[in-house]
């Protein structure tokens, strides 16, 4: 079942008599185009789209083509999939990202499915719309490695393919602020619902089998995990120390290094569970490898440490608990996965 979701943006003008004959050297208007969004079920309606970035289709068509281009990197090898590919649930199947001339990150790659309904962007949430969010890597050194977003701007305008999807989309030739904004516009596109685990909450009682309702019955009860995986996306978008990479010598300390608040330290936003199977490794660091260790770290109530999130507790789960716990959240799995292939660049 799915709902659909009309998203448009009205460009209208008033124009004074005798406007309708325009000179040649005037500029093409920015094309509005309506948008239409399928909501899966179990979603909400709300994508978050800024007042000053409505969707419309042009947008929507060049961010996916700059969301593949690496012509906005230094050296030409590294697109926003290359950290973020569909085929490998919108993340890179890597503990640590890698960026130009395969230089290692710091952090595990977060996916883009469902980013739309994140109150903020990156494990630290220092971006507060998509839209920043798609300007960090251009000039991070390990990522895309720009020195200066004019860099990369300057690349996509060598390109005369992307002149007219440009004016089409924006009224205006590229600029970092409508990259971006195009970037944001596509990625927020990349929806994933429809689970077993909807079907099942909208009537359907055969959509879950045995073990993935006691899986259900636990993740809303016993096991608690709704402290933190809740609403829509299975996120509280909020930031919490796990205790996860705190024995490490100098520990990533998340969240502090952008408010500089003592409890935060060590704390990451909560990741959203949606295919959740398909994003391994998991963690910030990237430091467990399946759901089940996943599932045996919440099972001791993390890594001991002094900002130790205080919701953080044993479960004392049985082993057939935790099996159904890794069933539920499987049963969380997109239908259909949110797919997307690369377009033909200009």
């Amino acid at each position: 079942m799915k709902r659909t979701v009309l998203y448009t943006t009205l460009a209208l003008l008033l124009l004074p008599i005798g406007a309708c004959s325009k000179k040649k050297s005037e500029p093409e208007p920015t094309s509005t185009t309506p948008f239409t969004v399928t909501i899966p079920l179990g979603l909400n309606d709300d994508l978050m789209v800024p007042e000053n970035n409505p969707l419309t289709a042009e947008k929507v068509a060049l961010g996916r083509m700059l969301y593949f281009d690496p012509r906005l990197s230094a050296d030409g090898t590294v697109s926003c999939a290359s950290c973020h590919h569909p085929d490998k649930g919108w993340s890179d199947a890597l503990p640590i990202s890698q960026g130009i001339r395969a230089q290692n990150g710091t952090r595990n790659a977060p996916t883009v499915i469902n980013s739309t309904y994140m109150f903020s962007q990156f494990w630290d949430g220092r971006a507060p719309t998509l839209e920043e969010q798609a300007k960090g890597p251009i000039i991070n050194p390990v990522e895309m490695g720009m020195e200066a977003h004019d860099l990369a701007v300057t690349n996509i305008k060598k390109v005369p393919g992307y002149q007219p999807l440009f004016q089409k989309a924006f009224g205006e030739g590229p600029n970092i602020e409508n990259i971006t904004q195009a970037i944001a516009s596509f990625e927020r596109t990349i929806l994933g619902g429809n689970s077993k685990f909807d079907r099942f909450q909208n009537g359907d009682e055969n959509a879950l089998n045995a073990e993935e309702k006691l899986g259900k019955e636990l993740f809303f009860g016993k096991a608690n995990c709704t402290r933190c995986h809740v609403g829509a996306t299975f996120s509280d978008s909020q930031f919490h120390n796990l205790g996860v990479g705190m024995k490490q010598e100098k520990p990533d300390l998340g969240r502090f290094e952008i408010t500089k608040k003592e409890a935060d330290k060590g704390a990451f936003k909560t990741p959203a569970l949606r295919d959740i199977s398909r994003t391994a490794p998991y963690m910030h660091d990237g430091s467990q490898t399946t759901l089940e260790e996943v599932i045996e770290f919440y099972d001791i109530g993390g890594e001991k440490n002094p900002y130790l999130d205080p919701q953080m507790k044993p479960l004392g789960l049985s082993a057939e608990e935790k099996k159904a716990l890794v069933a539920f959240m499987k049963a969380l799995d997109s239908e259909p996965y949110p797919q997307v292939e690369k377009p033909q660049l200009p």
